[in-house]
């Protein structure tokens, strides 16, 4: 029986539930405390305070299925194998068990539970390095080895692959480059304490017949597991981490930790021995709408496919991103889910779609994944609109640009017919002034591009930028510390109310609302938050009632000191949390029965509301896309 991915992830928890692992919910696609990346990228990122030393509070026994997103993978979907949205199933074991179970458990799991065949099975382990005095792990193939034995099959392990081809064999030696684990990744790039361990990959043959070293770029090059020919899939790794860098070299942890991942997309290609993971399951009601909406069907065309492809990848992920609070904007998360959402809008047009399609698809994966990622459910409307209101934009958009585009290429043939010399590049400055006037990303400016035989100079594109970014940052050395204009009484008064308007905000409008900046002076208070559509007066007053209720009453200010991480699991509102050193104050606002807010800060608070006077909110408007503003002021 074909088991649905819901089906495959449920297995996986439950498996891994019984053998005393607690369940965890995913993290965020946006990271709560990291200032080093943009996005969850792997299952283990969140993971990471833990398998440093951190105490997990559910125990040393963890089970989870995280959501991912890698940006650098946008420019490869279009294949049959590359999306950047991914699910990462993930068990770990934080100073429990270790090598002998996890191999136990993983080949249980994938041949008993799942039923893969183990001949089409593969894995590959660490070879070893004998400067640094690190053995090759014998032990893991060792019981690689009697696992398969008991199905029957061979499994010879064998080395020099990549010069020596298969050589009959079923487990495979790799180097650093392919079965080493650490995050500061090669061994002479990694600082003293950090953790890393060797792996193993494991691996799923679809037969000779779905290579292509039939193909002259890889006709002369030894096929392998780890090779990229399209024969073998990988779709999960097993990472020891058992040692530790010091002074003298390496030593074992005295805690060795399991840090386990299999991509959820992977392992339904391999149980259905289809390389094509757009004929998934999971994208089924994505790929009938975008047929419905294009009379086209997937798989009939080449190209048409390809514009399939990333239409299904990028509003898949885009559904995911605003879900999470990513709305598309012109910095950060938002450029991605802006350029992502947009990309998909051209490659539809390339289907004969204009316009409708992108909240029709996002309504199927809303509709496919809500009941494991619950968000998806209560930020269905919000999603939505999102989405409409950015594809509505983006068409009047497009239709600009590409008159400027067409101006462009006509200004390249007048001066091909007045010198003879044909123009191949668009020039750094004009595909800024796409981006900065139309907001154009480069890369869709490269993508059209191309398809007229042009190039882009980046350089003078980045050049341009940095010229634009430095003109902002005169602007920006005025900009107050924590959005005050100064410490008076008055200013702190108005920075103290606006605790409260946020507060209210989000009970009003929804978790979704967070601060996006601040601007605070004794005569007034201006507040950037998160939302996608105009307030109602009647909204407002629900927030004037709040705010007025929660000063009238004579409440106090209490602060308390905190580790960070502590505040976040705590669920403390904040904003800008990368801003913020390990140890935080939190304020607590609230009369002797009430709670009002509690609220990460640095900045000035009263310590009482007795003398603040009445809040009154001026104006409410559009500061810039899923961005609203608020001005208020406090009369006495």
């Amino acid at each position: 029986m074909k088991l649905s991915s819901k089906q495959i992830r449920e297995k996986y928890l439950k498996f891994f539930e019984e053998k005393w692992h607690k369940r965890v919910p995913s993290a965020s696609l946006i990271p709560e405390n990291d200032p080093t990346t943009l996005f969850t990228g792997s299952g283990m990122q969140p993971m990471v305070p833990y398998l440093l030393g951190e105490k997990h509070p559910l125990g040393t026994r963890i089970v989870d299925s995280q959501k991912c997103f890698r940006a650098a993978d946008i420019d490869d979907v279009g294949d049959n194998r590359h999306t950047t949205f991914f699910e990462m199933l993930g068990n770990w074991s934080l100073g429990d068990y270790f090598k002998e179970e996890q191999i136990q458990w993983a080949f249980d799991f994938y041949v008993n539970e799942l039923g893969l065949n183990p001949e089409k099975l593969y894995i590959t382990v660490y070879r070893g390095n004998t400067e640094l005095w690190i053995p090759k792990d014998e032990e893991a193939v060792k019981m690689w080895q009697k696992l398969f034995a008991e199905k029957w099959v061979e499994a010879p392990a064998v080395e020099h692959a990549k010069e020596k081809w298969m050589q009959g064999g079923r487990i495979f030696y790799f180097d650093e480059g392919e079965n080493w684990w650490s995050r500061a990744g090669l061994p002479e790039k990694m600082p003293v304490g950090e953790p890393w361990g060797p792996d193993s990959e494991m691996f799923w043959d679809f037969g000779e017949h779905h290579g292509f070293h039939e193909k002259s770029e890889w006709s002369d090059q030894p096929c392998h597991p780890a090779c990229d020919c399209g024969r073998f899939l990988e779709f999960g790794n097993n990472v020891f981490m058992q040692y530790k860098k010091t002074e003298n070299g390496f030593e074992e942890l005295e805690n060795k930790n399991i840090d386990f991942w299999g991509g959820l997309e992977r392992l339904a290609v391999a149980i259905t021995d289809e390389p094509d993971v757009f004929k998934w399951d999971l994208f089924d009601g994505i790929r009938n709408q975008i047929e419905t909406f294009s009379g086209k069907k997937y798989g009939a065309d080449e190209t048409e496919t390809k514009a399939f492809r990333v239409i299904m990848d990028h509003l898949r992920v885009v559904t995911f991103l605003i879900g999470d609070g990513a709305v598309p904007s012109n910095k950060d998360q938002g450029y991605f889910t802006r350029r992502m959402l947009r990309r998909a809008i051209r490659f539809a047009r390339d289907l004969g779609i204009e316009s409708g399609l992108s909240v029709e698809v996002a309504k199927e994966v809303i509709e496919e994944y809500k009941d494991h990622y619950t968000e998806l459910a209560w930020q269905r409307d919000f999603i939505l609109k999102e989405i409409e209101a950015e594809e509505k934009q983006f068409l009047t958009t497009l239709e600009k640009w590409l008159k400027e585009f067409q101006k462009l290429l006509k200004g390249f043939e007048i001066a091909f017919e007045r010198s003879g010399k044909r123009i191949t590049q668009v020039a750094g400055t004009k595909a800024f002034k796409l981006y900065d006037t139309y907001g154009f990303p480069i890369e869709l400016t490269e993508d059209l591009a191309l398809e007229q035989g042009l190039t882009v100079d980046r350089v003078g594109f980045e050049k341009a930028f940095e010229e634009h970014k430095a003109l902002s940052r005169k602007g920006a050395e005025q900009k107050f510390k924590w959005g005050l204009a100064d410490d008076s009484v008055a200013t702190t008064e108005l920075h103290t109310a606006t605790h409260l308007l946020l507060a209210w905000l989000r009970k009003v409008l929804g978790d979704h609302v967070f601060q996006k900046g601040s601007n605070i002076t004794a005569e007034r208070l201006r507040f950037d938050f998160s939302h996608g559509e105009k307030v109602t007066r009647e909204q407002l007053d629900e927030v004037e009632v709040f705010v007025n209720h929660a000063i009238q009453s004579g409440m106090k200010v209490w602060v308390e000191e905190m580790p960070k991480q502590s505040a976040i699991d705590a669920g403390v509102v904040g904003s800008f949390w990368e801003k913020y050193p390990d140890v935080v104050k939190v304020y607590t606002m609230k009369s002797d029965d009430e709670i009002f807010s509690t609220e990460l800060c640095g900045g000035p608070h009263v310590e009482t509301s007795k003398d603040m006077g009445a809040f009154k909110i001026k104006k409410e408007q559009a500061s810039s896309r899923g961005v609203r503003r608020i001005k208020a002021v406090l009369q006495k």
